[in-house]
């Protein structure tokens, strides 16, 4: 499903006229043009099927080291409460099974499912559900840190708060596998 543009166009001229300015004067006569290809980034992951990034796998049978750990993969997403973006980075560990997957399909992944209206919480989340469902690894640990527009702009204004989520699968739910991955993504910080 792609991103009506057109129909976005008009809500925010509408928009624009409901907060009292005049969607026709020289600054913002192309604004709705401008955000409704904005939301057609934003929201693209809307309609796309993740488990089709992780398709494409390579079989390693059982020697597939230790763990794999991606860190600090940059990511934004809009919060669906107020629509406003939360920026953050991912950090995605698993230790695989019987089948690995392209290292770039990881930011694929987490690109895909930030480009739909979201929650940080669900966000985590689904980018773990994917993993177990795409790989099937022996354990999954996704870290998500953001800083969240609707906590730094409006209401509280907390402009030096971030959000830490926490999704843990299998062998690395385990506390000393756990701590053992955490301080990995650490010491990259």
């Amino acid at each position: 499903m792609a991103v009506d543009r057109a129909r976005i166009q008009g809500l925010v001229s509408e928009l624009l006229a409901a907060i009292g300015d005049d969607p026709n004067r020289p600054g913002l006569a192309d604004t709705p043009r401008r955000v409704a290809q904005s939301y057609g980034e934003f929201f693209a992951g809307l309609g796309t099927d993740p488990l089709d990034l992780l398709r494409d796998t390579i079989p390693v049978g059982l020697t597939t080291g230790e763990l794999v750990l991606v860190r600090d993969l940059d990511f934004r997403s809009v919060c669906e409460h107020h629509l406003l973006p939360f920026l953050g980075r991912a950090h995605i560990a698993y230790l695989p099974g019987e089948k690995v997957v392209g290292l770039g399909r990881l930011p694929a992944l987490v690109d895909c499912l930030a480009a739909r209206p979201q929650v940080q919480e669900r966000l985590t989340e689904e980018i773990a559900e994917a993993l177990q469902t795409g790989l099937a690894p022996r354990g999954i640990l996704v870290v998500l840190d953001a800083v969240h527009g609707c906590v730094t702009m409006r209401g509280p204004r907390q402009v030096n708060s971030s959000t830490v989520t926490l999704a843990v699968r299998g062998e690395l739910a385990e506390p000393a596998r756990r701590a053992e991955v955490m301080a990995l993504i650490g010491a990259g910080s």
